[in-house]
């Protein structure tokens, strides 16, 4: 399929200080658009300038939820090239949300030359400090506009590129969270598997009044018994208890985290002892007090590894680390970013040159 290519008459101003990008505020000039309609498929993909989408008030994504994204970045590498992180595994995961949520999957390789051909002509704005990157939204709607509980016919697929700094403000800086264990995010069965926006929607309250107590995110139990430890808000979770590190399982209801796979592949190549197995927060917490639990943190694109210092249950803090970024957390991070920064050699075929 032909990429069309509008280019932006007017550019924006670029940031000239990377140290303060901050995540998710600034965007560059152009976006790249692709339409699907049932009968005649993916059609008419173009780069055009960043701007407003024109959607019908009655397009169904505003309705019944048929919204889908990814998170992925691009990176300036040691040697001046800009390289991608599992982009293909990102577009991978994209079509088994769409699945989960009964919309078209998306051509991979035509995904990948479009992002490729968005990204060097956005170039001059991917950031070189080391710690920043570009960040990729790939985003589909439904855009159908009916009123009717069914799957719609007609999408747009689209993708918009941010100049990022670190995700939290405490950079790498252990972070606060709160065992959240009146509200639910997902259950077995449902959507918390595919990266839908309800699902953050589902979110919000209990994130935003753990924020109003000081914490940074929240931790999810399972949604039935409320027992056993899911995800953080934006991240999947490890917890290093003794000489083991452990995640919750895949069981339906736990977003299969790209930087979560990364570590786990890491951590048995170092030849550790890694579980995915479900532990329940009274576990953790019995561990956390008795000195077993050695280190935790959460995993994700964005923040890549953010360690936790301190977690919060029934009103009672437990420090985790002496609430410093622990031994394994701090190797994880530099080995990641030094693959992601073409620093070192990759040895697991995640990165990508494209320029």
């Amino acid at each position: 399929m032909e990429i069309k290519v509008n280019l932006a008459t007017q550019l924006k101003e670029k940031p000239t200080d990377e140290s303060k990008l901050g995540f998710g505020k600034i965007f560059t000039d152009h976006m790249l658009l692709i339409d699907y309609d049932t009968n005649r498929g993916w059609y008419n993909a173009r780069i055009e300038p960043y701007g407003p989408l024109k959607l019908d008030p009655a397009a169904a994504c505003f309705h019944y939820g048929q919204e889908i994204f990814e998170g992925l970045k691009a990176y300036y590498g040691k040697d001046g090239g800009i390289y991608l992180f599992r982009a293909v595994d990102n577009f991978k995961r994209f079509n088994y949300s769409a699945k989960r949520v009964c919309m078209p999957t998306l051509d991979v390789d035509l995904a990948m030359e479009a992002l490729k051909k968005l990204i060097l002509l956005d170039r001059e704005w991917i950031p070189e400090t080391r710690g920043t990157s570009l960040y990729i939204r790939p985003t589909m709607i439904a855009t159908q506009p009916f009123l009717g509980v069914e799957a719609a016919d007609n999408y747009l697929f689209y993708t918009i590129l941010d100049p990022v700094g670190s995700y939290y403000p405490e950079g790498l800086n252990p972070i606060k969270i709160y065992v959240e264990d009146r509200y639910v995010r997902a259950v077995a069965g449902g959507t918390g598997e595919a990266k839908t926006a309800g699902n953050y929607a589902a979110s919000l309250l209990p994130a935003t009044e753990a924020k109003k107590k000081g914490f940074t995110q929240v931790l999810w139990l399972d949604g039935c018994e409320k027992r056993w430890v899911e995800e953080v808000g934006t991240m999947n979770m490890f917890f290093v208890i003794d000489d083991e590190v452990i995640t919750a399982p895949l069981t339906g209801s736990i977003l299969g985290g790209i930087t979560r796979d990364s570590v786990i592949q890491i951590v048995k190549n170092w030849g550790l002892k890694m579980k995915e197995e479900s532990v329940s927060i009274d576990e953790v917490i019995a561990d956390a007090t008795s000195g077993q639990l050695k280190e935790a943190f959460g995993t994700g694109t964005a923040a890549v590894i953010s360690p936790v210092g301190q977690i919060t249950y029934k009103d009672k803090d437990y420090v985790i680390a002496g609430g410093k970024m622990g031994e394994l957390s701090q190797r994880l991070y530099d080995e990641i970013i030094a693959i992601q920064y073409a620093e070192k050699p990759d040895p697991y075929g995640w990165v990508e040159k494209i320029g």
